[in-house]
């Protein structure tokens, strides 16, 4: 037996959004990143080098509200401390941190509309971040 349709609607969803970074010009440089607080859908480096975690939320044409309202202030926290996790450990080289939301309406597996924020939420974090990692 399948996934159920919710799972399969949103791993295409992510698979849909990577793409649409990738044309862009975004490198992939994670994707379902764990920690024990919870899970980031992808980890991008932007063209101007800034490091983007990408909360991906997908539906079915016609819902009452907009995807990225299922980022609540919980999930933010969680993301924000699994990019905490991320960035201390990375390689990566970056500039700063910004936090997306990919909202993807999904008309069936080839078509899809897809909207992504920018700087959802978090504004402030890649400041206190750097500010942090700066004095080390």
């Amino acid at each position: 037996m399948g996934l159920p349709e919710h799972l399969r609607r949103g791993a295409r969803g992510e698979q849909l959004t990577a793409r649409y970074l990738r044309e862009r010009g975004y490198e992939i440089v994670g994707a379902n990143f764990m920690t024990k607080v919870g899970e980031t859908d992808i980890i991008a480096i932007a063209p101007d080098r800034v490091l983007c975690f990408v909360e991906v939320k997908t539906r079915a044409p016609g819902g009452m509200f907009p995807p990225a309202d299922a980022v609540d202030f919980e999930k933010q926290e969680r993301l924000i401390s699994n990019a905490l996790s991320f960035a201390r450990n990375s390689k990566e080289e970056f500039e700063r941190i910004r936090f997306d939301i990919s909202e993807v309406i999904l008309h069936d597996l080839l078509h899809a509309d897809i909207r992504i924020i920018e700087n959802a939420f978090g504004q402030d974090y890649h400041a206190k971040w750097r500010k942090k990692n700066q004095k080390q």
